[in-house]
């Protein structure tokens, strides 16, 4: 089995003890790439850092909403050109989040505008974080669809519902799924997860955030994508193999091939 981990925070205190053991076993559970996105700059500096020497792994730059308020002057500057480097392969995590008020809303959408022109600009994908706020991301994605065609990117951990799946689908994007996918409560997300066209198809863990059952409650890592990837397969009738190879050519197709 070939897995693509789509989102994960690497850089994160929690791996610190650890991390050549956390990616030994994803390398053992099959995963053969694996995003990692900083969400201010220091963690996109330090992620960019991480992966220098890991052909493999692949990384992101970018200011998550909840952090938009907290950035310094100046910040966008060094965002900006650290996403050159061709070690960086997305631009994010980004986008826009009612759950929290951590940063008032004008301030998330006036961050969320720039990542997405400076990943027009580069001609990278575009990771968004969307909790709570589906209506608005769509209608800023529209403003941006309308004006330069069809924006490359991932609706990563999808929560949403089945009606701005197919927006997000139809302006380009394609949606990944996490470990929320195999919770009880989580039919709504499994009802989209079974109709996603197996183009637009991705997995992700959010480590370490999102743990999947029946690792729920742990830390998550990379290697428990598997499970989620389990839990896909089962909701539209094919195999974890299969699974595995759809979604790992839609990443590769996205951020070029991992090693």
């Amino acid at each position: 089995m070939t897995l693509f981990d789509t989102h994960a925070h690497l850089y994160d205190e929690r791996f610190a003890e650890d991390l050549p053991a956390v990616l030994d076993r994803a390398a053992a559970a099959g995963v053969v790439g694996i995003l990692s996105l900083g969400i201010d700059l220091a963690t996109s500096r330090a992620t960019v850092r991480l992966v220098a020497d890991r052909p493999w792994l692949r990384a992101a730059v970018g200011v998550h909403p909840n952090e938009s308020a907290a950035a310094a002057p100046g910040d966008w500057d060094v965002i900006a050109a650290l996403a050159a480097d061709p070690r960086v392969v997305a631009i994010g995590e980004t986008g826009l989040d009612r759950h929290w008020d951590r940063a008032p809303f004008p301030t998330q959408e006036e961050w969320f505008d720039r990542h997405l022109e400076l990943a027009r600009r580069l001609g990278k994908p575009v990771a968004i974080h969307c909790r709570e706020a589906e209506a608005d991301v769509a209608r800023m994605l529209r403003t941006h669809f309308d004006r330069h065609g069809p924006i490359r990117g991932i609706m990563h951990s999808y929560c949403g519902d089945a009606a701005h799946a197919g927006m997000f689908l139809a302006m380009g994007l394609h949606v990944s799924f996490a470990g929320m996918l195999t919770y009880k409560t989580a039919d709504d997300v499994r009802a989209v997860a079974a109709s996603v066209p197996a183009d637009r198809l991705l997995v992700e863990t959010d480590a370490p955030y999102l743990a999947p059952v029946p690792m729920r409650g742990k830390r998550n890592e990379p290697a428990y994508v598997a499970h989620t990837a389990a839990r896909l397969a089962d909701l539209r009738g094919v195999t974890t193999d299969e699974i595995g190879l759809i979604t790992t050519a839609n990443a590769d197709r996205l951020f070029g091939r991992a090693g």
